[in-house]
Order: structure tokens, then C-alpha cells, then sequence
């Protein structure tokens, strides 16, 4: 009879155990992808920026010798992230395909321009830089048109600068919810101990020494519960960059690798901290009070 019983308790401790691991390892891992986000969401909002063009449109009359020091000076400016020259041959040969016939043959000329597309670099991209670099092109006397897509450009800030301020938003909401969780899952396993709390009490053991075996379990569970969302978010990271090759994910190992100690850091103090908390609650507790 007592070897049944004694059974028994094994298998609800190893439960118990088990359910704080995977409470940990959840919502850790949760937080984890949210951090990710979070690292990522300038990366992917640059990322987008870096595909818009500042098109400029050079005269007919634009002398070689021009174009190739306005390419040249363009590829050198701080602000330029690439600068592609488009001839106006390679356009019509371009629009041809994309209208499926050949738009020359009827007007019996190539009404098109020699263009540099320039892409510039994420943080030059905004309303107040593109229109000074939008003037000092436009000032020179062989360029026709500087043209880029304006409400574009204001519609793509104003929307980073709220993903950016709603991200750390439900950061912080979410980072208070997965202690939360974390902290109740091991509340209810050292209440299932509080008896043996208050016997070891009784009997006199100091708190320091009753609190001890708890913590130490507590924070191996919380480094189980690291482990596996790590590993978790190690592969939805590797997924991610596999999918998203353009983004370089992994590129930042520093970041990375500092949002990995972070979640593996939490897993152990909220462990800590909340089984402290707990134990101690049980060990004020009054005898008659541990059925409550």
C-alpha cells in the first residue's frame, strides 16, 4: 500500500516538474519571438526602404562625359546604397516586354531617357533628406527630371515609427504576462509541498535552509525550460533566414546572441525569484491556514 502511494507521489512530482519545464520553456520561447521581432523590425522596415528608387531623367542633349561623372559622384555619395545607369535603349527594350509589343515601331522613335535609378541607403530615406538631394540634382543643367514616389515615402516612416512604438508596447505587456505565468505555474509546485514546508519548519529548520532545495530545483527547471526555448527559437531563426535570405538575420551574432542570454537569464530569475516569494509565503503561513 504505501509502495502504491509512494508511486503515486513520484508520478505527480514528475508531473508537476514536467508541467513548470514546458510552462517555462512556452512562454519563454513566446517572449523569444517577440525579441526577435523586435531586433528584426528595423532590419525589415530598412530592408523595404532600400527598395525605393530616386529615378533621375538626363536630357537628350546630356554630354558623356557628364553622365559619367554624375554616376561616378552618385556611387560615392554617402547616401547611395547602389546606383544603376539605364540607357535609353535598355527602358524601351524594358517596357516593350512589359506591354508585350514593340512601342517604337509605331511612334517610329524612342521618346525614352537615359535614367540613373539610385537606391539609397535606409537611413537617408526620408521626406526631409530625398528633397535636398531631390534639389541638388534637379540644379544641374543636363538633368531633365528627379523623380521618387512621395507619399510613398511619408506612408512607409509614419507606419515604421508605429509598428516600432506598438512592438515595445506589447513587449513589455507580454514580458509582464509571461512572469506572470511562469511565476503561478511554480507557485502551484511548492504548494503541493507546503505541508513538508511547514514539517521541515516544525522540526526546526531555519527558512534559509527550507527555501534552499526549492530554489535549486526551481532554477534547474528554469535552465531545462531556457534550453528548449532556445532551441526552439534556433529554429525558427534558421527557418526565417532560410525563407528571407535577403534580410540576413543571423548576420547580427552579437544581438542575436544577447537575446539568447536573455531569455536563457529570465528563465533562471524568474525561477529564483518566484520560488523564493513562494516558499516564503508558505513558511509564514500558520499550520491551520495550508488548507486554505
Amino acid at each position: 500500500m504505501a509502495s502504491s502511494f509512494e508511486k503515486y507521489q513520484k508520478r505527480r512530482l514528475i508531473s508537476s516538474y514536467f508541467s513548470v519545464v514546458i510552462s517555462i520553456s512556452l512562454v519563454l520561447f513566446l517572449l523569444g519571438l517577440l525579441g526577435l521581432l523586435v531586433l528584426n523590425t528595423k532590419k525589415v522596415a530598412d530592408h523595404f526602404k532600400e527598395k525605393i528608387a530616386l529615378t533621375v531623367y538626363l536630357k537628350d542633349s546630356a554630354k558623356e562625359v557628364e553622365i559619367t561623372q554624375l554616376k561616378q559622384s552618385l556611387a560615392l555619395a554617402e547616401y547611395t546604397k547602389s546606383a544603376v545607369f539605364i540607357s535609353k535603349e535598355q527602358a524601351a527594350e524594358e517596357h516593350s516586354a512589359t506591354i508585350g509589343e514593340n512601342f517604337m515601331e509605331f511612334l517610329g522613335y524612342n521618346p525614352l531617357q537615359n535614367s540613373i535609378d539610385v537606391y539609397l541607403l535606409a537611413d537617408y530615406v526620408s521626406p526631409t533628406t530625398l528633397e535636398e538631394i531631390h534639389t541638388e540634382l534637379s540644379s544641374k543643367d543636363f538633368v531633365d527630371e528627379v523623380i521618387y514616389d512621395k507619399p510613398l515615402i511619408a506612408l512607409l516612416n509614419d507606419n515604421v515609427k508605429k509598428i516600432s512604438f506598438w512592438v515595445l508596447v506589447i513587449s513589455g505587456i507580454f514580458l509582464f504576462i509571461a512572469v506572470l505565468l511562469i511565476n503561478s505555474s511554480i507557485r502551484l509546485s511548492v504548494y503541493a509541498k507546503r505541508f513538508t514546508i511547514k514539517t521541515m519548519q516544525m522540526v526546526g529548520a531555519t527558512k534559509r535552509f527550507i527555501r534552499r532545495p526549492f530554489i535549486w530545483r526551481s532554477v534547474k527547471l528554469g535552465i531545462i525550460g531556457s534550453i528548449l526555448a532556445m532551441i526552439g527559437m534556433a529554429g525558427v531563426l534558421y527557418y526565417l533566414n532560410k525563407s528571407f535570405l535577403e534580410l540576413h538575420l543571423i548576420e547580427d551574432t552579437l544581438m542575436i546572441g544577447a537575446l539568447f542570454l536573455f531569455i536563457f537569464v529570465m528563465g533562471i530569475l524568474i525561477a529564483w525569484v518566484s520560488t523564493f516569494f513562494a516558499t516564503q509565503r508558505f513558511l509564514n503561513l500558520r499550520t491551520d491556514e495550508l488548507y486554505y
